[in-house]
């Protein structure tokens, strides 16, 4: 097989007939429509929930179910960016059902493993659904907002001064390896959501939330000081945060904290968070090379796991978003998205089906890497090469229609938790979380009657 690059199309020569091979043209829209969907039929063949004894919403092993979440939001981009609606189904199926038995994304099956990251990114789905206006669930289930704050409340409850004045532990559990760890993927996912969840609802009380994580992020160096914004993976609790932050940069982090920024400002106005947009921005040049994006701490060694694959996937999507709420930063990101998709394309003719989808997209062709991440990242890729032609993400006041609570996640069982008082007029944000700041990690270990 020889691909090569003519314009905008990619061109692939020496397929045999019997399989289906990616090609990609970004002038034409019927080419990015078919390619697309043949890297979404290679994401869904990872797929098991419609199986016989498998759980709903679940991929295959060895795909952990924060990752499942992640593949749910991918899918939910497919649709919204390509107007291809031919999973719409399972993705409603997938996130009403493992949203658990108190709707807050802790669901039985994963209630004494589960990580605050994990329980982050199927809430991050819930917040898109709710963005895009997404087939909402029916009336007796929870809808996407209050999924969504339901994810944050009980996230915010774990917020530890008990350690390191502040932040969450990466794990929820203390018999979890990583809970003496506090992550950027874990504060940086709260932050992030507090950003969405502000511009929908238009409740000033998750900005406060967002600067309090940006706040004890930048003091404790998981953001580097200075214009240029780095984010690190995170530092241990046992010397209480005061050692050197573990140095690995994740494209994820990244994204998580650079779309934060730019959806405080387009909420709020305030240059500060502008200014933080484009420093994250600027800085994510470390993670292209000739504008084609790659996983800079583990895929030029061939040490990347099964998670950090799926990666570059969120970091995309985290890249539409932003290009979508600032337009001053369209020109530099739409360069990054564009090129990565046709380098990402060239990548998409592997394996038996002829679009399995590899790693490293300067390889040339099919580096022999699989798996449910490659495809993930290549169809991010794709499909948010459309993402201007959609307008920024709806919120309460001009489009959106989920309905939430700002008590969301513990009306039942809230004294299981910490002794809150919640009121009923909170519907619109979250007054709730301003009183639980100094609620001790301690309390999550009660989480296993959940």
């Amino acid at each position: 097989m020889v691909c090569y690059k003519k314009g905008l199309a990619l061109l692939c020569t020496g397929i045999l007939s019997s399989v289906q091979a990616v090609y990609l043209n970004l002038n034409d829209s019927q080419s990015l429509n078919n390619a697309s969907a043949l890297v979404a039929v290679g994401l869904m063949d990872y797929y098991t929930g419609t199986q016989y004894g498998q759980t709903i919403g679940m991929f295959s092993n060895p795909y952990y179910w924060w990752e499942a979440g992640g593949a749910w939001g991918c899918m939910l981009d497919y649709w919204y960016f390509l107007n291809n609606d031919t999973y719409n189904d399972l993705i409603l199926q997938a996130l009403v059902y493992q949203s658990g038995e108190r709707n807050d994304y802790v669901p039985l099956n994963q209630s004494t493993t589960e990580g605050n990251d994990d329980q982050a990114f199927w809430g991050i789905a819930a917040i898109t659904a709710a963005e895009r206006n997404f087939t909402n669930p029916p009336p007796d289930e929870p809808q996407w907002l209050y999924l969504a704050q339901a994810t944050f409340n009980t996230m915010a409850l774990r917020w530890d001064t008990g350690t390191c004045n502040g932040g969450l532990r990466w794990q929820i559990f203390v018999w979890n390896s990583g809970y003496d760890y506090k992550n950027s993927v874990s504060n940086g996912a709260l932050f992030h959501l507090a950003a969405r969840l502000a511009r929908y609802t238009g409740n000033h009380t998750y900005v406060e939330w967002a600067e309090r994580v940006y706040d004890w992020m930048l003091g404790i160096k998981l953001i580097s000081p200075g214009e240029t914004k780095y984010v690190y993976d995170g530092v241990m609790v046992t010397d209480n945060c005061s050692g050197t932050p573990v140095s690995y940069q994740w494209t994820y982090n990244q994204g998580l904290l650079l779309s934060g920024c730019a959806y405080l400002y387009n909420y709020t106005k305030d240059e500060t968070w502008g200014t933080r947009t484009w420093q994250f921005l600027n800085s994510s040049n470390v993670f292209f090379n000739n504008s084609v994006l790659y996983e800079a701490t583990c895929q030029n060694y061939g040490t990347c796991n099964n998670d950090q694959r799926s990666f570059k996937a969120y970091f995309i999507r985290f890249l539409g978003a932003t290009a979508q709420l600032i337009p001053e930063t369209r020109d530099k990101i739409m360069n990054w998205i564009n090129t990565s998709a046709l380098a990402s394309a060239q990548s998409c003719n592997g394996g038996l089906d002829g679009h399995t989808c590899g790693l490293d997209w300067s390889h040339d062709g099919w580096d022999g890497y699989y798996g449910l991440g490659e495809q993930m990242a290549a169809l991010e890729a794709m499909v948010n090469t459309k993402c201007l032609d959609k307008p920024p993400p709806y919120n309460s006041t001009n489009g959106g229609t989920s309905n939430g609570s700002g008590a969301a996640g513990t009306e039942q069982g809230a004294t299981n938790l910490s002794p809150l008082n919640i009121t009923a007029g909170s519907k619109a944000g979250a007054a709730i979380i301003t009183c639980v700041i100094g609620i001790s990690i301690i309390t999550a270990g009660v989480w296993l009657i959940i």
